[in-house]
């Protein structure tokens, strides 16, 4: 692979959850593309693009910042989860799948993170 971040299993992990996110909101009505459509696309976005431009090979101090904003990016997806839920724009079996998934991808966030 010709990247550091493609072999991140935390960035792999984040990819793919953005595309489910991706996939959601297909789904949410025609009135939320600007608003909440954007927001969660653009927060699940971030936490892989974040993760990735950490990873650049720059100094490990850098690197825990870029992943101190995915983990915040991540966060924010979550909380739109709440509210697509609240709108009832997603069931309950789906926000609890990905709410379990970004729980698990904020603790692999936190534990690469910490192990600096």
């Amino acid at each position: 692979m010709a990247f550091r971040f493609e072999d991140l299993q935390v960035w792999q992990k984040a990819i793919d959850l953005g595309e489910q996110i991706n996939q959601l909101t297909k789904e949410f009505p025609k009135e939320e593309v600007y608003i909440l459509t954007s927001q969660i696309k653009r927060s699940a976005d971030s936490v892989v693009l974040n993760i990735a431009e950490g990873s650049t090979g720059q100094t490990k101090a850098v690197f825990k910042v870029f992943l101190s904003y995915a983990l915040r990016s991540a966060i924010e997806v979550v909380s739109c989860l709440f509210i697509a839920k609240k709108r009832k724009y997603i069931e309950d079996a789906q926000f609890d799948v990905l709410y379990k998934e970004y729980e698990t991808l904020v603790k692999m966030i936190t534990a690469l993170k910490n192990s600096f």
